[in-house]
């Protein structure tokens, strides 16, 4: 819960400021920060990340504001409702993943590792949310549910 709620609040401030809308300028601000952590001797950005903010996530600055914005309100959505839980905690994962390569701390390493764990328990952690109702429903690749039940057809295939 606690997980959940961190991504929640930290989206929704986000949503809040018009500095996180599709303008980007908030996350031009954060990704010139990353930039200038990746020169010197020991540099906090590895550069092959900077290289990868540089060309491709600073010229796509609103696109990229806007997914964080709504990624952390869906991933603190579904961890709080236990609605895909291990899908919402697996992207959780990779924007901490994202966060700690751009050389901010902060509280990522510990959302990162309970979200790792979240991923790895996705079959018991939603027990008590609504993920108790909807994975029976849509089912696991190797055992359909419900919703996607494919009837086998019997086939007779006679012998020689």
């Amino acid at each position: 819960m606690y997980v959940g709620a961190e991504w929640l609040l930290a989206g929704w401030e986000k949503v809040l400021s018009p500095a996180w809308g599709t303008s980007g300028k908030a996350l031009s601000g954060f990704v010139a920060g990353a930039l200038a952590k990746s020169s010197g001797a020991n540099p906090a950005v590895q550069g092959w990340y900077a290289s990868f903010l540089h060309s491709f996530v600073l010229p796509n600055a609103g696109f990229f504001s806007f997914l964080v914005t709504w990624g952390e309100v869906a991933v603190g959505l579904g961890l709080l409702l236990g609605l895909l839980t291990g899908i919402a905690a697996g992207f959780g994962v990779l924007m901490n993943l994202n966060y700690l390569l751009a050389g901010t701390v902060s509280i990522n390493p510990v959302l990162g590792m309970v979200g790792l764990f979240l991923v790895f328990s996705w079959r018991v952690c939603g027990w008590i949310g609504l993920d108790s109702w909807l994975l029976p429903a849509l089912g696991l690749p190797w055992k359909p549910g419900t919703v996607f039940h494919i009837h086998e057809a019997s086939v007779h295939i006679p012998r020689a």
